[in-house]
């Protein structure tokens, strides 16, 4: 254990701390939650008992939404201290408040069973075409699960998948679609189970493998991060990957792709996973861009500055989390947007369940949709 965090500290450069505070005055949880601080708990890392640091009830309140790493001077890895803190703090029985009562971790665990036979396929109507073999796969992830477990909130996130694979077929692309696919793991890895996250990644890898596919596209920004820099790093699993927004900027590029009119005021939010994680700002926006008639206005805080939705992993979820969310929901608004784009199921979910929050007014309601699902009903279809 003791090796383990001083690797982490070593590997996440956190010895040249200096102690500014830009990480605790960047941060959307210190920002209301004032007993919160990364700075202290880095210098907790450095100087203090590993299995106090462990203990710590503070090292699950993060978000990794990666804006401290982006602002540190020093560039120090803070999410990554984080990530192997908790990995080690999970070895010795200590976890996260789960929200929701833990149904989300629930439901990855038992999708770690490798006996278990899945229908999760309904929602493919006779108007998408997919296929069971082919060179590119769409990883559809949790979104079959999401529908259900947030009905309360009347969210669809399965929209995304089905526009998805509208616009793939609109390419001419017929994706595989696996069956028996499982969760990627990104929960339960960054609420440091280690173990069960091996297994589901193992589970996809060998699917993956059998299927024959050469190329998997994400609509989920958290599984894309997982397999393009997780399961590369813990099994050694290379795959091309790609993320549907750079599918469908390359697409509008290579004029394949053709928009209707759409006189109205739209934002973007940028994900976390998608942004700060992977450097993928443009090519959002050159969809966006592409719309005839569109006005785009920016937030104050976007790309690399953008304010993350507040819940990470289903397990931060608080009144904190709550006012991060009205927070970014009542910038948004200050846009005078008609329409908050997304790019991300989780933004979709926490945006959406904090507008039905008792302390949200009309300064934080506004009109969500996906960004795919929003291109993918734009598309201007051509006779072939």
């Amino acid at each position: 254990m003791i090796s383990n965090i001083s690797a982490a500290i070593k590997a996440s450069r956190a010895y040249l701390c200096m102690e500014c505070g830009k990480c605790t005055g960047s941060c959307p949880v210190s920002r209301f939650n004032h007993g919160y601080s990364p700075r202290v708990l880095v210098n907790k890392a450095i100087r203090s008992d590993d299995l106090d640091l462990l203990k710590d009830k503070n090292i699950w309140a993060c978000l990794t939404c990666k804006l401290c790493d982006e602002r540190c001077p020093a560039g120090i890895e803070y999410i990554d201290l984080t990530l192997a803190t908790r990995l080690e703090a999970q070895k010795i029985g200590e976890e996260a408040m789960c929200s929701h009562g833990g149904a989300a971790q629930t439901l990855m665990r038992i999708m770690t069973s490798p006996d278990l036979e899945q229908k999760r396929m309904a929602w493919i109507d006779d108007e998408l075409k997919t296929a069971e073999s082919g060179d590119v796969l769409y990883f559809v992830g949790c979104l079959p699960y999401f529908d259900t477990l947030f009905s309360d909130i009347e969210v669809n996130t399965l929209k995304a998948a089905k526009a998805s694979i509208k616009i793939l077929n609109h390419l001419g692309i017929t994706p595989v679609v696996l069956p028996q696919e499982r969760c990627c793991g990104h929960d339960l890895l960054w609420g440091g189970d280690f173990e069960n996250f091996k297994k589901l990644a193992e589970h996809n890898i060998n699917e993956i493998k059998q299927s024959g596919v050469k190329k998997i596209i994400f609509s989920c920004p958290e599984g894309y991060r997982t397999f393009k820099v997780d399961y590369p790093k813990y099994f050694g699993f290379n795959i091309e990957v790609a993320h549907i927004t750079e599918i469908i900027s390359d697409a509008i590029s290579n004029e394949q792709i053709r928009l209707k009119n759409f006189n109205k005021v739209v934002t973007f939010q940028d994900p976390c996973r998608l942004g700060r994680h992977l450097g993928i700002y443009d090519e959002p926006r050159n969809a966006i861009a592409a719309v005839p008639d569109i006005k785009f206005n920016e937030m104050t805080r976007n790309k690399n500055r953008a304010i993350c939705c507040g819940v990470s992993a289903w397990m931060n979820c608080s009144t904190y989390s709550k006012s991060i969310q009205l927070a970014r929901l009542k910038e948004a608004k200050e846009t005078e947007a008609d329409l908050f784009v997304l790019s991300c199921p989780k933004c979709e979910i926490h945006f959406n369940c904090a507008m039905k929050d008792e302390r949200a007014g009309k300064e934080s309601k506004i009109e969500t949709v996906q960004l795919v699902t929003f291109i993918a009903d734009l598309i201007e279809e051509t006779d072939k």
